[in-house]
């Protein structure tokens, strides 16, 4: 889990500082979007499930971070360079599969049922960009026709028929975060998408 939630805070502190140039924020602008990006969903999740937010007690959410978005800073001008529109889309989709799973992980740990399981795991990996998104005055993910927050969905429901069927380990898990982030990754570059009603 501590490994899924790193990768998760790098890619979203990422996406956060890649949208934050993009506005042309400051310098506090930047932290602030990149924290609320990498840690608003974790927040979500652990008031969900009845716990005090983990990035409330311990010390190494915020300094992923914190390292990540001065990483970042440093090799701004390299990161010109690359189109910064599918660099935030690779990054907010890895954010997307590695939080998909620790909200996964979180509610079956509490004993949630498929539904609980469901929830926690849409709330950690789309909270944190929902949020950012609309302090930002931007369309977030979740409400476009992109597949994005159905990645969560169907992680959700892997783990939980996994975890019953006692399969759930770091290879069924790493497979499923390769699938998902595949899926992702997939439907962006092909243009595919939910269909409207």
């Amino acid at each position: 889990m501590i490994v899924a939630d790193i990768i998760g805070l790098v890619a979203f502190a990422l996406s956060g500082v890649l949208i934050s140039l993009y506005k042309k924020l400051d310098i506090f602008g930047v932290f602030f979007i990149a924290s609320l990006t990498a840690l608003g969903g974790g927040v979500i999740r652990d008031v969900l499930a009845g716990r005090v937010p983990f990035a409330f007690t311990h010390y190494y959410p915020i300094l992923v971070v914190i390292i990540t978005v001065i990483a970042a800073l440093l090799l701004k001008r390299h990161i010109r360079e690359i189109d910064r529109k599918f660099l935030f889309v690779v990054f907010d989709s890895i954010g997307l599969c590695a939080f998909s799973i620790t909200g996964s992980l979180v509610g079956i740990e509490v004993g949630f049922n498929m539904f609980g399981v469901v929830i926690l795991s849409i709330a950690t990996a789309v909270g944190g960009g929902l949020v950012r998104d609309m302090l930002l005055n931007e369309v977030p993910f979740i409400l476009k026709r992109e597949i994005y927050a159905s990645v969560a969905l169907l992680t959700a429901i892997a783990m939980f028929v996994l975890d019953r069927m006692d399969l759930l380990d770091t290879v069924t898990l790493t497979l499923l975060f390769l699938g998902m982030l595949f899926l992702r990754l997939a439907s962006y570059k092909l243009g595919y998408h939910l269909p409207r009603l």
